[in-house]
C-alpha cells in the first residue's frame, strides 16, 4: 500500500492482521506486528492480543509468550484478554508450571480474572488429573474475594471424587454450603457415585436422605 502512496492506518492494518489470524496464517500476521514497528506504527494491545490469540490457536504458544515479552518491553501493558488466552492454551499443552506463573503474575498485577475464567480453568486442572493446581487456583479464588460459584465447586468434588479422596469431596460440599451456594443435583450425583464406588455405600445413603430433605430430584 506505501508503495501505491497510501499510508494504512492502525485500523487498516488491525484488520488485515485478523484477516490473517482467522485464516490461520498467524505467523504472518506476527510478521506483519513486526514490520508495523520498524515503519514507525506503534501496535497497542488490541493488535498483540489478536495475534497472539491466533498463535495460540494454532499451537504457536512459544511465539505467543515470545511476543508478550516484545510488547512489555515496548511498553505495551498485557491485559486481562492476553493472560487469558495465554494461560488457557498453555493448560491446553499441559504446560501447568508455566501456566500458573502466567496466572500469579496477571494477579500481582491486579488483574484479577473473573469467576468464569477461574472455574473453567480450575475445571480444566481436574480434567488433567491436576488437582494441586486446582486446589491451589481455588485458595487464591478465596484470598482474591471471588466467589466461587456451583461450578467450581462441582468440579472439585467431581476431582476429588474420581480420586477416591472422598473425605476432601465431604469436606469441599460443607465448604460451599457453609458459604452460601446451594449444592444442585449435579453435587449430590456426583458425591452419592463416588461413595458408591468405594464401597461407602452407607454414606452414599445418608446423603440420598439429606437430598431428599433438601427436595432436589435424584436422577
Amino acid at each position: 500500500m506505501r508503495k501505491l502512496g497510501f499510508n494504512p492506518s492502525i485500523v487498516t492494518l488491525g484488520s488485515l492482521l485478523n484477516g490473517f489470524c482467522r485464516r490461520n496464517r498467524s505467523h504472518e500476521a506476527l510478521s506483519l506486528v513486526d514490520t508495523m514497528s520498524k515503519s514507525g506504527y506503534e501496535p497497542n494491545v488490541v493488535i498483540y492480543n489478536t495475534v497472539i490469540n491466533g498463535l495460540c490457536k494454532n499451537r504457536g504458544v512459544d511465539d505467543a509468550l515470545e511476543l508478550l515479552n516484545v510488547m512489555e518491553k515496548k511498553g505495551v501493558r498485557a491485559d486481562s484478554v492476553t493472560y487469558n488466552t495465554l494461560v488457557v492454551a498453555l493448560c491446553s499443552s499441559g504446560r501447568w508450571s508455566d501456566a500458573a506463573r502466567l496466572l500469579r503474575e496477571m494477579m500481582k498485577r491486579k488483574l484479577v480474572p473473573n469467576v468464569v475464567f477461574l472455574s473453567a480453568l480450575i475445571d480444566r486442572f481436574v480434567k488433567d488429573g491436576n488437582l494441586s493446581e486446582a486446589k491451589n487456583l481455588f485458595r487464591e479464588m478465596i484470598r482474591r474475594s471471588v466467589d466461587p460459584n456451583i461450578f467450581t465447586y462441582n468440579s472439585l468434588i467431581n476431582g476429588f471424587c474420581i480420586h477416591g479422596r472422598l473425605r476432601e469431596a465431604r469436606q469441599m460440599f460443607d465448604v460451599m454450603v457453609k458459604n452460601g451456594c446451594s449444592p444442585d443435583v449435579v453435587t449430590y450425583n456426583t458425591l452419592i457415585k463416588g461413595f458408591c464406588k468405594y464401597k461407602r455405600v452407607e454414606d452414599g445413603m445418608k446423603l440420598l436422605c439429606e437430598m431428599g430433605r433438601e427436595g432436589d430430584a435424584f436422577t
